[in-house]
């Protein structure tokens, strides 16, 4: 079969998959937008039951269109998390609307709760923070409710760069994550670079934040695709990582998979048990198929 041919023409090419990256990237998480789950026939075909999957909300995303995606979703068996970007959300109504939408017609009890890329507020709201003091998830008796975190720093959060007020965020979420009855994890922007995310995971365990971490991974793409979104993005320091290997002519034309992060993270997950980080969410930059094609065949 395809799907065959495609494992074993990966297992010849790529390096050794290490022994612990099955354990690492198993109940991996996934992202979509309507417009490319809207091109996939089924999910059931394609993705494990009971997958999570990101339902990532764009500024040009008009909210129907979330919900029917959402209710799609969770119809074909898989757990739904909505993103709630903040600086889209006009105000409180608006914000009670979406979270009773996402429970009494997509089934959703779940969501990620962000400030989003908007650089500027519609409405009331202005970061994740302003989202849950709201209450209103509290209220509609979500489950799990999920924050964003930045292994490079945000300058969207810290424009003047740095750390401090990513830091501060976390830890105000920290101590929120006592008084919730609601499972709390930190969903990151993806990264190239395992020693930064290593890094910066045991520094926010020093700094008394013990929330689990989900680490954003990009599935494998294009080098020039993967170049674009990091810019846009706002991919840091690891991006190094890229711009290395576009300089080397052997492989510039060859799509980037992230198996060396994945290798070096599950090594260093199996040596520390004791680490937050937890689980793997895929970005999907060169598509949902691509994605779960390569992660079956590492596996």
């Amino acid at each position: 079969s395809n799907c065959l041919t495609l494992k074993t023409s990966f297992l010849l090419m790529s390096k050794d998959i290490n022994t612990n990256f099955k354990d690492f990237t198993s109940g991996y998480s996934i992202e979509v937008i309507p417009r490319s789950a809207a091109k996939i026939e089924s999910f059931t075909d394609l993705l494990p039951k009971n997958t999570r999957v990101y339902l990532a909300h764009l500024e040009t995303e008009d909210i129907s269109a979330m919900i029917a995606t959402a209710k799609r979703l969770n119809r074909e068996g898989f757990t739904v998390m909505p993103h709630i970007p903040a600086r889209l959300i006009q105000n409180q109504a608006t914000l009670n609307d979406w979270i009773s939408m996402y429970q009494n017609e997509a089934g959703v009890d779940e969501a990620l709760l962000l400030a989003g890329g908007s650089k500027k507020p519609v409405g009331d709201f202005d970061s994740s923070i302003q989202l849950i003091e709201s209450g209103l998830f509290d209220k509609a008796g979500f489950k799990r409710l999920h924050v964003a975190g930045h292994p490079e720093g945000s300058k969207d959060i810290d424009p003047g760069g740095g750390i401090k007020n990513v830091n501060k965020a976390l830890s105000w979420k920290q101590e929120f994550s006592k008084r919730t009855d609601a499972s709390m994890a930190i969903a990151t922007q993806f990264c190239f670079d395992a020693d930064v995310v290593k890094k910066w995971a045991d520094n926010i365990k020093e700094n008394g934040v013990d929330i689990p971490i989900h680490i954003g991974i990009a599935g494998p793409a294009k080098l020039q695709t993967l170049l674009k979104f990091s810019v846009e993005c706002g991919i840091g320091a690891s991006m190094k990582v890229l711009t290395k290997r576009a300089k080397d002519l052997t492989t510039l034309l060859l799509p980037y998979k992230p198996t060396q992060i994945l290798n070096e993270l599950a090594e260093h997950k199996s040596k520390n048990l004791e680490s937050n980080i937890e689980q793997v969410h895929f970005f999907p930059i060169g598509g949902i198929k691509q994605t779960v094609d390569w992660i079956e065949g590492c596996q």
